[in-house]
């Protein structure tokens, strides 16, 4: 079966893995696309459940052998992409795939997919609010956070290419919002 594929993207901080989690515990038949990167696993990440974790002269090998549908180097020598045999072991199950992906990877998925795929952009509230909510997550060192924030701000101007935007501003409402939008596109 070839399914459909749901994009989300969003700036770091914007809500993006909270809204996945309730997106996959909500019954539709989604099943979350493992990205590859090249990036150290944090805290209890494991390989083949959180991400494939790859060195960075594996991932660039498997770029030249055509094994990635779309890929980015989000920073340097941290590159992000998806495997094209993780599309085909979701279809296989018989679900439907959900991508949780970089702003610049959301905008390729939706360009190689066109009308398979839906693309949801989460919204901060603002960049003040985005920069306290790193803050809160303790994760970051003040440096991290003005880049992230930096980079925030850039990919919140790319925004409107995606077919829909949700501002985060209250949880549980941005969470019905995507889930009606997602439950929309896979029932038609």
């Amino acid at each position: 079966m070839k399914g459909k594929l749901v994009i989300i993207s969003a700036p770091s901080g914007a809500g993006k893995s909270t809204i996945i989690r309730h997106l996959l515990q909500s019954g539709i038949n989604l099943e979350f696309s493992i990205s590859a990167t090249t990036r150290a696993p944090r805290g209890r990440e494991k390989n083949g459940s959180e991400y494939y974790f790859m060195s960075v002269g594996d991932f660039r090998k498997r770029v030249g052998e055509g094994a990635f549908i779309e890929w980015e180097e989000v920073y340097k020598d941290q590159l992000y992409g998806t495997l094209k045999s993780e599309i085909d072991r979701i279809w296989s199950h018989g679900n439907h795939v959900l991508f949780d992906v970089d702003v610049k990877g959301g905008i390729n998925l939706k360009d190689i997919f066109r009308h398979d795929a839906i693309s949801i952009f989460i919204m901060p509230p603002s960049t003040g609010e985005l920069e306290k909510r790193l803050q809160r997550r303790g994760t970051d060192s003040p440096e991290k956070i003005n880049m992230r924030v930096a980079k925030a701000t850039e990919e919140m101007k790319l925004a409107d290419q995606f077919d829909n935007i949700v501002v985060n501003d209250r949880l549980e409402q941005a969470e019905n919002d995507v889930y009606n939008i997602v439950f929309s596109f896979i029932n038609n």
